[in-house]
């Protein structure tokens, strides 16, 4: 078995094919682009090093590679949930790729080279992963076994338990998982991520369990309705009923799934259309407006999907009622009038949700004004009169509650009129037929309990509705964010001829411009007059610059524009030769960091190691955090890692307040240096340090930045 996982295992030097032969195969519809060459030191190169080769093929394809780490013992468990996947593996000297394609029990599925797939034993790839390591403390865990003369229908057993307790500790990596990016359509993630089978499932289920409710009271209504009561017959009722319980587990497993699936794809698209926002977006935006779309994210996930799994069961509920009423004694008026009523009850939801809308709003604005007021308190205080403190929050209150008032009406008229309206409407029909004296007894009981069903049935989609209404009028505070996730952030030029510009630039003279900027001119959106116009800059290789300028004198303005962050109006920005549309935003943001001014930088409540990490990977390899105490040595951050009792794995709080304005400020260079940039700009980073300690940070800088761009006041 382990030689068939060789076989079908792809050679180093094509991992560029393999990877879009699995995204072909599983249907990501790969895009039709140059494939990049595999680097001539695939075969050397670390797990990690080689992950931002498989990255970056992956995104230039149209998906995202994600590296996956897993401890020795669940490698297993990894390798059957991986698919799609690449595993890189050692045969003999050489490096080769595993295509995980699929995964069933406890076999998986591998795309070979001849495009056909292969169904081996999951612990057979597992060996084969697993074996390097394996291979250091196998035999001496062998010796041991035969020293203690464990017997051999035992040895094997014992000599897993060993290797698991030996390796336990050892993170296996080498494998990356393919999925959609977070910009894709938010209905094919979906289907990649399939759920489409899980509300299938739903469905059905529910559809089932309903057809066998309405099978259970068809007969014991049947006996009674007759006179008489078999046992057989109620015998049979109470297996129709115990028959229910295991489809009513099924439609919970199935909507659990799905919320759950789905939740977390939203969750990740906002993320990344929150990170993926232009500045301008948010620079006017206050606390307030911020916290109340956050509030309103969670709003969208909860009732949108409340909302669609009652609409979606209550569409088979009021199918099943309709046909109910019309083989009863009312007919087909009954039918059509329930037909009616959920009209009504679409149109009172419409109704709703247009004060609705109006209530979010004012509430919204409520939230906003009482967030900013808390966060600008002092400055109320001092600044305005005391008599106009809650002169504007009287009148937002006032028409907060006449808002709510005809939101509270309208809820009333749509969750308890129409389903009551249709319950009198429905017995005043069937008693029509009763007085008629056309209908028997069966079709009058059948009537009967149709207009039950459908009152139900009325309930539900009320609700429903209601969620659902509730949902979009929240889902427009969180639009920006989800469409924003569809920007397209991947530049035009191919992984092969980005490495080839590099190494030009790599084998010319030291003096080779990183950034060339000509007649740039960038104004705000609120602005008339521009912050810069007619700006010219040059950097080249190994230069260490100073700028220097009066405060509003648009340095920072400057700098984001060579970071990326935004956008000039007009003018020429390069970047080793590259503009930023055939780099694409994360390749300029990779050869150019920045540490911005000290207000808008951030300490995150986690370690003091992952905020120092954070911009370029977490969790760390090997010999990151060396790399990271060496840094904060030569910055004069031991003494505070030292008196620490967790060292760098100790947590510094909320914003960092248990470290003062200067470690904060070398912990911002720290994280800057750590990126590996070629050009490296500080925004101020100086300012909050004494003589000795700006000597030493400056002496670090100026020693670990290729290029360097120090922006300061005169």
């Amino acid at each position: 078995m382990t030689h068939l996982v060789e076989s079908a295992s792809w050679p180093a030097a094509q991992a560029a094919e393999a990877i879009s032969a699995l995204l072909a195969h599983r249907r990501f519809h790969p895009r039709a682009v140059e494939l990049p060459a595999a680097p001539s030191d695939l075969d050397e190169l670390e797990w990690e090093k080689s992950g931002g080769w498989i990255e970056q093929v992956a995104s230039l394809l149209g998906a995202e590679a994600q590296p996956v780490e897993t401890p020795y013992p669940e490698v297993a468990g990894m390798l059957s949930s991986l698919a799609p996947g690449v595993v890189l593996i050692r045969v003999g000297e050489q490096r080769r790729l595993l295509l995980v394609c699929s995964s069933k029990r406890d076999r998986i599925g591998l795309l070979g080279p001849d495009l056909r797939e292969h169904r081996v034993l999951v612990e057979s790839v597992r060996a084969v992963v697993c074996q390097t390591w394996e291979a250091r403390i196998g035999p001496e865990v062998d010796r041991l076994l035969e020293l203690v003369k464990v017997k051999k229908r035992r040895r094997a057993r014992a000599r897993e338990v060993i290797l698991k307790e030996r390796l336990g500790p050892v993170q296996i990596g080498g494998c990356w998982f393919f999925r959609l990016p977070p910009g894709a359509g938010f209905l094919r993630q979906v289907r990649h991520a399939g759920l489409t089978r899980h509300l299938a499932a739903l469905l059905l289920s529910h559809t089932l369990q309903y057809l066998l409710f309405l099978g259970s009271w068809w007969l014991i209504g049947r006996g009674a309705l007759q006179g008489r009561l078999e046992t057989g017959w109620l015998v049979a009722w109470g297996l129709i009923l115990l028959t229910m319980v295991p489809f009513k587990l099924w439609t919970v497993w199935a909507q659990g799934l799905f919320s759950i699936g789905a939740g977390g794809l939203l969750k990740r698209r906002l993320l990344h259309g929150a990170l993926n926002l232009h500045p301008d977006v948010t620079r006017h935006q206050g606390s307030g407006q911020l916290l109340g779309r956050v509030i309103e994210s969670e709003a969208v996930e909860f009732l949108a999907l409340s909302g669609g799994f009652l609409a979606m069961m209550t569409v088979v509920e009021l199918a099943l009622a309709t046909l109910v009423l019309v083989a009863g004694a009312g007919g087909w008026p009954h039918g059509v009038m329930l037909l009616v009523f959920v009209a009504a009850t679409l149109l009172g939801a419409w109704h709703l949700a247009r004060r609705q809308d109006s209530w979010t709003t004012c509430r919204l604005d409520l939230t906003n004004d009482l967030v900013e007021q808390m966060v600008g308190h002092r400055t109320r205080l001092a600044q305005q009169p005391p008599d106009q403190w809650h002169r504007f929050e009287d009148q937002a209150v006032a028409q907060y509650f006449t808002l709510s008032h005809r939101m509270d009406r309208a809820r009333i008229r749509l969750l308890t009129f129409i389903p009551r309206g249709w319950t009198l409407v429905g017995v005043a029909i069937l008693a029509s037929a009763f007085v008629a004296g056309g209908a028997g007894l069966g079709p009058l009981a059948v009537g009967l309990g149709g207009i039950i069903l459908g009152q139900q049935a009325l309930f539900k989609l009320c609700a429903g509705v209601n969620y659902l209404t509730a949902a979009g009028i929240s889902y427009k505070q969180v639009a920006p964010l989800f469409q924003a996730a569809a920007i397209q952030q991947t530049g035009d030029l191919t992984v092969s001829r980005m490495a080839r510009q590099e190494q030009a630039n790599s084998a010319g003279s030291a003096s080779a411009p990183v950034i060339e900027a000509e007649n740039l001119v960038f104004r705000y959106l609120d602005r008339g007059d521009p912050v810069l116009d007619g700006c010219n800059l040059h950097i080249r290789q190994q230069e260490k610059l100073l700028l220097e300028g009066p405060s509003g004198g648009g340095k920072s303005t400057l700098v984001s524009l060579l970071v990326g962050l935004r956008q000039p109006d007009s003018g020429l920005l390069l970047l080793d030769g590259l503009d930023r549309r055939t780099l694409g935003s994360d390749g300029w943001r990779r050869r150019i960091v920045a540490a911005p001014q000290f207000h808008e930088n951030h300490v995150l409540t986690e370690t003091f190691a992952f905020n120092l990490l954070m911009g370029r990977r977490w969790p760390p390899a090997p010999g990151d955090l060396e790399e990271a105490e060496a840094i904060c040595e030569e910055l004069g951050l031991g003494e505070l890692l030292r008196r620490m009792p967790g060292g760098m794995l100790q947590t510094v709080g909320e914003t960092g307040w248990q470290l003062s304005h200067g470690e904060r400020s070398r912990l911002f260079i720290a994280r800057t240096l750590l990126q590996g940039a070629k050009l490296v700009v500080l925004d101020e980073s100086f300012a909050s340090l004494d003589p000795v300690n700006l000597r030493q940070a400056l002496q670090c800088v100026l020693r670990r930045a290729p290029t360097l761009l120090v922006v300061a006041h005169p």
